[in-house]
């Protein structure tokens, strides 16, 4: 099944000489605190406007408190000048409550920062979907079930807020398509028990409005949260669904459907004893400004390196607090405590490669 974008994998290998920075540092600090990341996720406001039966970052609180626009415009600019070469807004809450986060989009373009948007879409509107498909490499909306009555259940908000998606996907798409605009335009939703017989429909219905993809993706189980409700989902047996899915599929719409990434949440397994991305080659500001390392383990000391209002990006990136957080994850981390299929599981698995070739590597 097609999966032009590599949702489903990873880029890293796009990326050769961050990787080879990274590789010929060994295991030198004065050399690996240069290496910065190549993507970052910011989370520029905590609150929420829905309340999903999945969320993985319940425990944050969803607390009403956003970055400070200034502050984040100036990191972006320094983060730019260090290499960071893009950024997702997303996060513990829903990043379109944050007060012009457009404009904050349309700052990284004019600084060399390929930009992308997580959202549920609801609090879209015209004037500011027009400078996110202008601006954004990409738009990805969660969106849960096929129908109103199901997407209230699981967003637990009002069957209105479906409508209002639809629309604003509409109007996104339309407005990609009249101004010759580049960004792609997607749908993703996580398989659940509750919305597995909607996800054809779901399918039809966004390829009818003209989105690129729809990715359907199996739920992980955040360490921290208090969300317990698919801890022991099988998706065993929902694999074989991707099949019936590729009848949607042509050369202007895709089901990217994560058979792969089921495959592992079954298994349940990492082929690698040590996570090589963390703190390298992503990282998490989260809505108070702090930076951290890894998205599993926000609100932890070991992982967080500092915060953005009292240091430059810069600084907190290449300060002692990283140095003992690298020391931290390469010596006393146990990844089989980790979340299963995190995000930088197909990352790891590739550095892991790099660090520990089989014997024939030379006999390419």
């Amino acid at each position: 099944m097609s999966d032009k974008y590599a949702i489903d994998s990873h880029k890293l290998m796009y990326h050769p000489t961050r990787v080879a920075q990274w590789h010929e540092a060994g295991d030198d600090w004065e050399k690996l605190k240069k290496v910065y990341p190549i993507y970052v996720e910011i989370s520029p406001y905590g609150g929420c406007n829905h309340r999903c039966t999945f969320c993985g970052l319940d425990y944050m609180g969803y607390s009403h408190i956003g970055l400070q626009f200034d502050t984040l415009k100036n990191t972006l600019t320094n983060m730019a000048s260090k290499g960071v070469k893009s950024v997702m807004f997303a996060g513990e809450g829903e990043p379109l409550l944050f007060k012009n986060l457009d404009l904050i989009v349309e700052h990284c373009s004019s600084v060399g920062i390929d930009t992308a948007l997580t959202t549920n879409f609801v609090p879209a509107n015209q004037q500011n979907v027009e400078r996110f498909i202008k601006n954004c490499s990409w738009i990805k909306v969660s969106l849960n079930a096929g129908s109103a009555k199901n997407y209230a259940q699981i967003h637990r908000t009002k069957e209105k807020d479906y409508d209002k998606v639809i629309e604003n996907l509409k109007y996104a798409v339309d407005t990609r398509n009249k101004n010759g605009y580049k960004c792609t335009i997607g749908v993703q939703t996580l398989l659940l028990p509750e919305n597995r017989d909607e996800v054809a429909i779901l399918a039809q219905t966004c390829k009818d409005i003209g989105v690129d993809y729809l990715v359907v993706k199996p739920y992980s189980q955040h360490l921290f949260s208090e969300t317990k409700k698919y801890v022991n989902i099988d998706y065993a047996s929902m694999i074989d669904m991707g099949e019936s899915l590729q009848q949607f599929n042509d050369e202007k719409f895709q089901v990217v459907f994560r058979a792969n990434t089921m495959k592992k949440y079954v298994e349940k397994k990492q082929p690698y004893s040590t996570c090589h991305s963390t703190p390298f080659f992503w990282g998490y500001i989260a809505a108070d400004g702090k930076i951290f390392g890894c998205s599993a383990y926000l609100g932890q000391d070991k992982f967080c390196y500092g915060n953005i209002y009292d240091n430059t990006f810069e600084e907190i990136w290449e300060s002692n607090k990283r140095k003992e957080s690298y020391e931290y994850v390469q010596n006393t981390l146990d990844i089989k405590n980790c979340r299963v299929n995190c995000r930088m599981d197909e990352v790891n698995r590739y550095l892991w490669n790099l660090k520990n070739p089989n014997l024939h590597v030379n006999f390419i």
